[in-house]
C-alpha cells in the first residue's frame, strides 16, 4: 500500500488525488486529503462568486473523487501553522506528501495610505461574501457611495459585480445572512474598475466582462478617449503576446458600452465605470479613513508597457478594493522562493538547495504561481503525480503510519471526516430553509465545527 497525503482540498488537491486514483502503475494507493478547514473544495467553495452557479457546480466533480473508497477527507487539520502539524511530522505518517496549498496572500499596491480604514484586499471582500470562517464581520459597504476596484482581472470584475448587483438577486444564492443584509443596505452607486494599462492587456475574460452589462439596474460606462488610446484599438490582431480573438471580443464589448455614452445625471441605478491607463500612487485620507485614490495617468510606450504622462487624476471613494493578484505564503518547514512566492521544485518534486526532498511534492499555485484557470490544475497535478509514481519504489521504503488519523488524534488534533462535512451540509440546508432560502453557508468556526460534531455523535 502506497500511502499519500494531499494537503489542500481545492481543485489542485482533488485533481492530484484523482490522478493517483486513475493511474495503473501503483494500484494499491491510499490517499488522505487534508485541509485546515472542516469543509472541502477550497476556492470553489470560498472563492467563486455566489452568482456563478455553473462554476460552483464543479463541486460535484470534486465530490465524486472525495467519496471514492480509496480517499479519506481529513478536515480541521492545519499543516505548518502554530496549531497544526509540521511538514516534518506529517512526513512520518505517509510515504509521500503533496502540498496543494495555493496562493492565499494578496499582492499589495505599496503606495501611501494603503492601510487606511476603508481600504481592503479583494481577497478579504470575497472571503466575507463567501462566508469564509476567517473573514469575520466587516462592514464593507454600509456607508460608501463610490467604490474603486484596482485591477482588471476576473476577481476585480467579480467584486464589482457583487457591489453593483441588487441584494434581491443574491437572495437565491448561498451568501451568508450578514453579508446579504449589508449588501441590501449598501449605498454604493458608482463602482470604478481601474487598470494601469489598456483594455487589450486586461486579464478579464469576455464572458465575465459581458456579465457586467447584463446586471439589472446597472449601466457600464467606458471613456471613448481611453479606449482609443489602446494600441490594439484599430488592429487587435496585431498586438504581440495577446490572443487576437480575446482582444477582439473584449474590445467589441467595450466599444458598445463606449458608444452608449454617459447615463443621464440623476438617473436611478448603479454605474460601473471601466477605467484604463491609470496607475495608483496614493490613497487619500479624510476623517481618518480612505476618501479616494490618486492615479497617475499613463500612456502606451514603445515596449508594450506604459509610461507616466505627468498628469494625475483623483477618484473619490470611501471603499477601495485591490485586486492585483495573489501570492503564495511560506509554509514553515518547506523551502520557499520569496521572489516568486512558490516552493522550488522539479516537475513537482520539492527541492531544497537544488536537491529533491524525499517524499515531498507540490501541485497547483504553490508550485507554478497564481496563473491559469481551475482546469489548469489538472495537467499540473498529472505532472506531479507522474514524478511521484516514478519514485514509488523508493517511497515504499519510507516509514508510514498504519492509521494516520489515530496518530493525529494522539497529537491533540480533532479531524473532521466526510461524515462531519455531510453534517455541515445538512445544517446549511436547514439554515437556508429557516430563512426561506436555499442552502446558506455557516460563516464561523464554532458553527461549522458544532455542525460537524453533530454528525459524528
Amino acid at each position: 500500500m502506497l500511502s499519500v497525503a494531499v494537503v489542500g482540498s481545492g481543485p489542485s488537491g482533488v485533481y492530484t488525488a484523482q490522478a493517483l486514483l486513475r493511474q495503473s502503475l501503483v494500484p494499491d494507493v491510499r490517499v488522505h486529503v487534508l485541509d485546515r478547514l472542516p469543509t472541502p473544495y477550497g476556492l470553489v467553495r470560498y472563492g467563486v462568486a455566489p452568482d456563478h452557479e455553473k462554476i460552483k457546480s464543479l463541486q460535484n466533480g470534486l465530490r465524486a473523487v472525495l467519496e471514492d473508497d480509496r480517499v479519506t477527507f481529513v478536515g480541521n487539520v492545519g499543516v505548518g501553522g502554530p496549531d497544526g502539524v509540521s511538514p516534518a511530522r506529517l512526513a512520518e505518517l505517509y510515504h509521500a506528501v503533496v502540498y496543494c496549498v495555493g496562493a492565499s496572500a494578496d499582492r499589495r499596491l505599496a503606495v501611501p495610505g494603503e492601510g487606511l480604514p476603508g481600504s481592503y484586499s479583494a481577497t478579504r471582500f470575497v472571503s466575507w461574501y463567501s462566508a469564509h470562517p476567517d473573514a469575520g464581520a466587516d462592514p464593507f459597504v454600509l456607508d460608501a457611495r463610490s467604490a474603486v476596484v484596482i485591477g482588471v482581472g476576473n476577481v476585480a470584475v467579480d467584486v464589482a459585480r457583487i457591489l453593483a448587483r441588487g441584494a434581491d438577486e443574491l437572495r437565491a444564492t448561498d451568501v451568508p445572512s450578514a453579508a446579504l443584509g449589508a449588501l441590501e443596505q449598501s449605498r454604493v452607486r458608482d463602482v470604478h474598475i481601474v487598470g494601469r494599462r489598456g483594455p487589450s492587456q486586461a486579464r478579464f475574460t469576455t464572458k465575465e466582462l459581458r456579465e457586467l452589462g447584463a446586471l439589472p439596474g446597472a449601466r457600464v460606462v467606458v471613456d471613448p478617449a481611453e479606449l482609443a488610446l489602446d494600441p490594439a484599438y484599430a488592429a487587435p490582431e496585431g498586438l504581440p503576446g495577446v490572443p487576437p480573438a480575446v482582444v477582439r471580443r473584449n474590445l467589441e464589448v467595450l466599444r458598445g458600452w463606449s458608444a452608449a455614452g454617459e447615463p443621464a445625471a440623476g438617473g436611478a441605478g448603479r454605474r460601473i465605470r471601466l477605467r484604463f491607463f491609470l496607475r495608483p500612487v496614493e490613497l487619500l485620507e479624510r476623517d481618518g479613513r480612505v476618501a479616494g485614490v490618486r492615479f497617475a495617468r499613463t500612456a502606451p510606450d514603445a515596449g508594450g508597457g506604459v509610461r507616466d504622462t505627468g498628469a494625475y487624476e483623483d477618484i473619490a471613494a470611501r471603499l477601495v478594493l485591490r485586486a492585483v493578484g495573489y501570492r503564495g505564503v511560506e509554509l514553515p518547514g518547506l523551502p520557499f522562493d520569496a521572489v516568486r512566492g512558490t516552493v522550488p521544485h522539479a516537475a513537482g518534486r520539492v527541492l531544497r538547495d537544488g536537491v529533491p526532498v524525499p517524499g515531498a511534492y507540490v501541485a497547483g499555485w504553490i508550485k507554478r504561481g497564481p496563473t491559469g484557470v481551475i482546469g489548469s490544475n489538472r495537467s499540473c497535478a498529472k505532472e506531479t503525480v507522474a514524478s511521484l509514481l516514478a519514485d514509488a519504489a523508493e517511497l515504499r521504503g519510507r516509514a508510514a503510519a498504519d492509521d494516520p488519523l489515530a496518530v493525529l488524534r494522539e497529537w491533540g488534533l480533532r479531524p473532521v471526516e466526510w461524515s462531519g462535512w455531510l453534517s455541515i451540509e445538512r445544517a446549511e440546508a436547514e439554515l437556508g430553509r429557516s430563512l426561506g432560502r436555499g442552502p446558506v453557508k455557516i460563516p464561523d468556526w464554532p458553527g461549522l465545527l458544532g455542525a460537524a460534531r453533530d454528525g459524528e455523535r
